[in-house]
């Protein structure tokens, strides 16, 4: 069997301060990509349609897509060969963000922990994708469209609706936890809720919805939802005075959650766990939120249809020489 050529590719619209990290982890990484391209314009272009565009120009087997804001182990490449190889049925593959952020903060420090919490205990088969670091048969991702750039023009749930998607069609997709990357990205509180209602909550309601049904991995394991549920009942049976129950819903969320926060704890110490505490219930109140949002959108979306253009996506995705190759082969 030829050995597999891999393509990494890069989404740089908005020209990250972290893109020269991201370029000096892929050089540096053990057994690279023989192609790597980095989209960085036109700026108004989102990741999704970026995305789509660097495939276009690649010209491997393989495509693995690599955010910008992220750095690369070093074994990842050579993890990403050994998969495909081992396994002649595999479509695609995704990692995770290691517990070692780059960037200091309270806010940055849990976000990034979470990430790496849920999908290192989420490994296997999925019904997800995740583009931050995932690498996907280049085949396969022409033969579905790719990722559908018309609904999602911002940084959304694009790799999600295309992991669904694939899976919906046969594919099958596995979760590597030891494949990793450290995140680099800043965040603050209101970036944190804005991203949590509108760049996911939001959007994965009405995704489900339209969907009807719902994947039971990563954040929305079953232990995810509980906890979720609680931590609002919780909140509501303070407001209501009924001190007995907010006892109970708190002391279940925390049992369910005990993991996360013995993680915070063990990584960043006792300060930044109890304030992870705090940060965790409002990422779980702000999912709780926004499900009545996503419903009354889907209801809306369902009275004014809009034909969905996901087969033209690849094909579309951007003209000609808007790439710029970081290294050829």
């Amino acid at each position: 069997m030829d050995a597999l050529c891999l393509t990494a590719i890069v989404p740089a619209t908005d020209r990250p301060d972290t893109l020269a990290a991201c370029r000096g982890a892929i050089e540096r990484a053990h057994d690279g990509p023989e192609e790597v391209i980095v989209i960085e314009v036109p700026e108004r272009q989102g990741p999704a349609a970026a995305r789509n565009a660097g495939s276009l120009s690649a010209s491997g087997d393989i495509l693995v897509f690599v955010d910008a804001d992220v750095a690369v182990h070093p074994d990842v490449f050579r993890r990403i060969r050994d998969a495909f190889a081992a396994d002649p049925e595999l479509t695609a593959v995704f990692g995770s963000y290691d517990d070692t952020p780059a960037v200091e903060g309270v806010v940055a420090n849990f976000r990034n922990l979470l990430h790496h919490h849920v999908h290192q205990g989420a490994a296997g088969p999925s019904y997800s994708f995740w583009a931050g670091l995932g690498a996907i048969r280049r085949d396969a991702f022409h033969e579905s469209g790719g990722f559908d750039a018309t609904k999602y023009r911002t940084p959304m749930m694009e790799d999600i609706e295309l992991g669904m998607r694939l899976v919906d069609a046969g594919a099958k997709i596995v979760l590597d936890p030891e494949l990793r990357a450290t995140h680099m990205k800043e965040w603050s509180l209101r970036g944190m809720v804005r991203t949590d209602m509108k760049g996911r909550g939001i959007p994965w309601v009405t995704l489900l919805a339209r969907r009807g049904q719902a994947p039971t991995d990563l954040n929305l394991a079953w232990r995810h939802r509980i906890s979720a549920l609680a931590t609002a009942g919780s909140v509501a049976a303070v407001l209501g005075r009924r001190r007995k129950t907010a006892i109970a819903l708190t002391a279940l969320q925390l049992a369910i959650n005990a993991p996360l926060y013995s993680l915070l704890l063990r990584r960043r110490g006792p300060a930044e766990a109890l304030a992870g505490v705090g940060l965790h219930a409002v990422h779980q109140l702000t999912a709780v939120a926004s499900v009545p949002v996503g419903l009354a959108i889907y209801v809306r979306d369902r009275r004014t249809p809009v034909t969905p253009g996901v087969g033209a996506q690849v094909g579309s995705a951007a003209p000609a020489g808007s790439d710029r190759p970081l290294r050829t082969a």
